[in-house]
This record gives structure tokens, sequence and C-alpha cells, in this order.
């Protein structure tokens, strides 16, 4: 009896990568001050990931361990990322907890797991994943249900015109632009010409946005911890 009672009550943990402040380098939060917590694990194997280092490892933090740390930092804005973040079932846990430290929280998640198990004041930013990242059958079509058009927003990673010309059939057959706040096409770094997928946004007048990963930009592409 004993021994069930101290599981019962033993704190909530996940397993962290990294927590850092950088400048959020992508989204329509580009350009701010932001606090990053790198949840570990992955469900997906995308061809291009540029953070497989998240995939294992980690390590084991209390929630009040996290919330402590990313108050240290003292930004007001927090985003959770991985990694996919949602493998870890505590995720909503965390980003409740941070809410109610005050901080206004984002997730940046590869939609491959539902996103309504998380807190109605979290912005998502929720991957589509194209055919290119041999992960297109992953996709869980029920999240395009759950997006919120004041605040949240998806994303399409491109290498290639098949990836944008099946990101614009998407985007034209569930009206995304009505259904979220932002519609976000993104080139793998190296991958595409930056130029090409502006042209072809022009070419079919695509409501979406372009952007490019500013980090990659500022710091080495491979760099961590920004």
């Amino acid at each position: 009896m004993g021994v069930m009672s101290r599981a019962a009550t033993a704190p909530s943990t996940l397993r962290i990568t990294e927590i850092y402040a950088s400048v959020q380098g992508e989204s329509t939060w580009a350009g701010l001050r932001c606090t990053f917590v790198r949840l570990a694990r992955c469900n997906l194997r995308c061809a291009w990931c540029d953070t497989t280092y998240s995939f294992h490892g980690g390590e084991k933090r209390t929630l009040d361990d996290i919330v402590a740390e990313v108050g240290r930092i003292g930004i007001p804005l927090v985003e959770i990322t991985g990694g996919e973040p949602l493998a870890q079932p505590e995720c909503p846990e965390l980003c409740q907890r941070l809410l109610d430290a005050g901080h206004e929280v984002i997730i940046e998640t590869s939609g491959s797991l539902p996103i309504n198990t998380l807190p109605d004041a979290v912005a998502r930013i929720m991957d589509l994943k194209c055919p290119d990242s041999g992960e297109c059958a992953r996709n869980h079509w029920p999240n395009i249900g759950y997006l919120r058009a004041d605040r949240d927003e998806v994303k399409f990673v491109l290498a290639s015109r098949g990836d944008y010309e099946w990101a614009r059939d998407v985007i034209r057959e569930h009206a995304l632009d009505q259904r979220c706040q932002a519609v976000l096409l993104s080139p793998v770094f190296g991958r595409i010409d930056p130029k090409d997928i502006v042209n072809w946004m022009l070419e079919d007048a695509l409501p979406a946005r372009f952007q490019l990963q500013m980090h990659k930009f500022i710091w080495p592409p491979d760099e961590r911890g920004v």
C-alpha cells in the first residue's frame, strides 16, 4: 500500500533535450525573443529532419524544474518543440503549468498526433507533412477540424515542386486560409531555391505566407541551442 501511495504522488516528468533562449525563427512570431523547451522523442523520421539529435536520450526532469528554469530565463513567450512534443503524454500538463505561470505558450507539432489534447490557450503551429518528407501518410487529418482561426498556424515544409503542388492542393481543398491564422510555406534548407516557391505562390495567387528559417541565416544551420 505504501509503495502504491508513493507512486500515485510521484511528480510528472518529461524527457528534455534542451532549454534555451533565442529569437523565434519562424511563424508569425518570427523575430521575437522566445524561450524554447525542446522535448526528446519523435514518432516520425522525416527525410530532411534537422533535429535528429532529439530522437533519443534527453534528461528526465520534473515539470516543477522545467517551469522554474523557464521562469529564470524570464522571457514571456515560450515555445514547446521537439522532436514531437506530443509524443510525451505529459506535454499538455507542461503547457498548462506554463500558462498558469503567466507565459504565452506556442507549440510546434508535426500534426501526426491529435492536437485537441492541448489547453485552449496554447497557440498551435502544426506541420502537414508533404510527400518528400517520407511521412505524408502519417498526417492526422482530423486535426484540421481542431484548428482555430484566431491563433493556430499550419506549416508546409517543401523540398520540391511536387511538395509545393501537394501543399497548394491541400490548402485549397480544406480552405486552410479560412481555418487558421496563417498558412506558412518553408523551403527545406539547401534543397530547393526559395525564389522558386515565391514564384509558384505568385502564379497561383496562393493565400499563404512564405517564410525562411531565420535562425539558419543568423547562425550556422546545424548549430544547436539557437
